[in-house]
C-alpha cells in the first residue's frame, strides 16, 4: 500500500512559479506522474518519470516550463512549475504505479493516487 500527500499549491500570479511536493509513505519503483483537473475538464496528463531512471516526460502545455523530479531518498516527487499561466489553474495530483512501462500518459495507468492539491494562477 503507497500513500501519496500533496502540498505546496496555492494562489499566484501569471508568470510566478510554485513548487508542488508529493510525500510518498512507501515507494514503487515504476512510474510517478503528475495529472491536473480544472473544473469541468478531463483529467490532464502534467508530467511523468520512471524511479531511478533520470527520464522524464511532459505534457505538450507544460513543456519547457514545468520540471519533474524524484528524490529517492525521500520518497518525494515535485513538480516545479515556471512562467505559470492562468490556465495551469487546476487541481494537481500525483500519482504512482508499480509498473516499469506503459501509457504514462493516461490516468488509467496509475494504481495510487493522492488528494491533490489547488494552484491558481491570476492574471
Amino acid at each position: 500500500q503507497v500513500q501519496l500527500v500533496e502540498s505546496g499549491g496555492g494562489l499566484v500570479q501569471a508568470g510566478g512559479s510554485l513548487r508542488l511536493s508529493c510525500a510518498a509513505s512507501g515507494r514503487t519503483v515504476g512510474f510517478y506522474g503528475w495529472f491536473r483537473q480544472a473544473p469541468g475538464k478531463e483529467r490532464e496528463f502534467v508530467a511523468a518519470s520512471k524511479w531511478n531512471s533520470g527520464v522524464s516526460y511532459y505534457g505538450d502545455s507544460v513543456k519547457g516550463r514545468f520540471t519533474i523530479s524524484i528524490d529517492n531518498a525521500r520518497n518525494t516527487v515535485y513538480l516545479q512549475m515556471d512562467r505559470l499561466k492562468p490556465e495551469d489553474s487546476a487541481v494537481y495530483y500525483c500519482a504512482t504505479t508499480p509498473s516499469v512501462w506503459g501509457t504514462y500518459y493516461s490516468p488509467h495507468f496509475y494504481f495510487y493516487w493522492g488528494q491533490g492539491t489547488q494552484v491558481t494562477v491570476s492574471s
